[in-house]
């Protein structure tokens, strides 16, 4: 448990000292937010600030993975490496379309055709070694069952998980990337994801049907190839995020951006699929849900009534529109983020306990 325990300190120390460095870096080029004119009055004044600040927690996260292998003499998994390498992939796509709206002054960054390419290569390279790489049990990092606390029904097939994947990712990377509208937002609330993860794959690594070698009744057990390296990767990504919030709560220093929006929802997806735990993401990031399905009921309903369900979309920006301030908007929905972990997790070990 020592490698937990390193990652997420080492995580939180690099983000705390290294986000300061990196905020003087992209001013002094000044790589500053674009603030759209469509967007609530009081964002203007948020003109300017650095952002592309994804670039501190992946960077803090990936060398907290590899310090805490160091320190502790234990190999990396290539489920952890496959997460990390998600993670890394999608923040680089993110990286691109940050780039050019910042450098080429361009609003909406990369084409959506050439954003949408990045992802589907990221995603289906993620997939496909997913399904590879089997242990001495024959488990690979991923499953091509669905799951819910385990696997669950029949096999969909290599295809169809391929398909399945590219949805999960492609879902919570633009999930997040939609709720990183106000300072905090989404730093905060993958924060407590991570930070359930941890949880999850510790409980699984102590409940593995490896150690207790219960292969005759595999509901008793968790089959999952690297529980243990899969907490390691999410408490080195809690620590990371929980560091980085110093510097981008409100009034925020520097924001995640594109490069660590879309890293996040990567990790997030990538978490679940190795962790087998794809339906019960919908509940443990419930805030990224609850944001994008306003989205699509606010378009969905334009577009078929020609009238509006908020007063903008995302939801944080239509209670701001109602008076609410960023602050109060922030910590509640930090709440209902709370709420959203504390359900899912006791749904977790009730699933388990029924099996037991």
């Amino acid at each position: 448990m020592r490698q937990i325990l390193f990652a997420g300190v080492i995580g939180m120390f690099l983000t705390v000292i290294g986000t300061p460095l990196l905020i003087k870096l992209l001013a002094r080029k000044g790589y500053g937010q674009f603030i759209r004119d469509d967007g609530p009055r009081g964002h203007a004044g948020k003109k300017g600030t650095p952002t592309m600040g994804g670039i501190s927690f992946i960077l803090a996260t990936l060398i907290a993975y590899a310090l805490t292998k160091v320190l502790t003499g234990e190999e990396p998994s290539f489920s952890g490496l496959l997460v990390l390498f998600l993670m890394a992939g999608m923040g680089l796509v993110g990286y691109l379309d940050d780039y050019i709206k910042i450098v080429k002054r361009r609003s909406l960054g990369l084409r959506a055709k050439a954003k949408m390419s990045g992802q589907l290569i990221v995603g289906i390279a993620f997939a496909v070694l997913a399904l590879q790489f089997k242990d001495s049990r024959g488990l690979t990092p991923a499953s091509t069952k669905l799951s819910f606390v385990t696997d669950f029904g029949w096999s969909i097939g290599p295809v169809l998980f391929v398909v399945w994947a590219l949805f999960m990712i492609l879902a919570m990377s633009n999930g997040v990337n939609l709720t990183d509208g106000l300072d905090g937002l989404a730093t905060g609330a993958a924060v407590m994801v991570f930070g359930a993860y941890t949880f999850i794959g510790v409980w699984q690594f102590q409940e593995s049907c490896a150690r207790a070698g219960d292969l005759t009744n595999p509901n008793a057990c968790f089959e999952v190839r690297d529980p243990l390296d899969l907490a390691v990767v999410a408490s080195a990504l809690m620590g990371a995020c929980f560091g980085f919030l110093w510097w981008n709560t409100s009034p925020a220093k520097i924001f995640m951006g594109d490069t660590g929006s879309l890293a996040l929802g990567g990790a997030l997806a990538g978490l679940a699929i190795c962790s087998r735990t794809e339906f019960l993401m919908a509940l443990l990031g419930g805030l990224f849900v609850l944001i994008t399905m306003s989205v699509v009921i606010q378009v969905g309903s334009f577009k078929m009534t020609g009238k509006r369900v908020f007063r903008m979309a995302p939801l944080q920006h239509h209670f701001e529109l109602k008076g609410w301030s960023e602050v109060l908007v922030v910590v509640r929905f930090w709440i209902i983020q709370g709420m959203c972990v504390i359900v899912g997790l006791g749904l977790f070990y009730a699933g388990w306990a029924a099996d037991k």
